[in-house]
């Protein structure tokens, strides 16, 4: 099936960005709303306590299973925002990294922020997203 999202990219801007600037998906599509992914387990215990990184591979797991769900994948994605509860940039960067290598080539545009606290005790990391297909 054929992807709604284009992934926008301008040569007047940096390069240095691992990601896309912009993307659009065509009036037809669906869009998906996915609410922020926690490093939730099953039983609702948080995940990879005190791990960046664990916890940002356990949202991303629990993104795809919320996307599957509703029809999509992490191709289908059109932006994302993690937020990473920390004030030190080496944080953010190590959560990134997991979101970033689970997007692989489909580089979306996304925010990366520093919150103070997020909702679960323990919890470090979550990533909030839009997708959009073409049913």
């Amino acid at each position: 099936m054929a992807s709604a999202v284009t992934l926008i990219r301008s040569a007047s801007l940096s390069q240095v960005a691992e990601y896309a600037y912009a993307a659009t998906a065509p009036a037809e599509s669906r869009l998906i709303f996915l609410a922020g992914a926690c490093p939730l387990n099953e039983d609702g215990s948080t995940a990879a306590v005190g791990d960046y990184a664990g916890q940002a591979a356990k949202a991303v797991e629990n993104m795809r299973i919320a996307l599957a769900a509703s029809g999509a994948t992490l191709q289908d994605v059109i932006c994302t925002r993690v937020l990473v509860a920390s004030s030190r940039q080496e944080d953010l960067v190590t959560a990134w990294k997991v979101v970033r290598e689970a997007f692989a080539d489909h580089d979306v545009p996304s925010t990366l922020m520093g919150v103070t606290v997020l909702g679960y005790r323990d919890q470090l990391v979550e990533i909030e997203a839009v997708a959009a297909v073409l049913d």
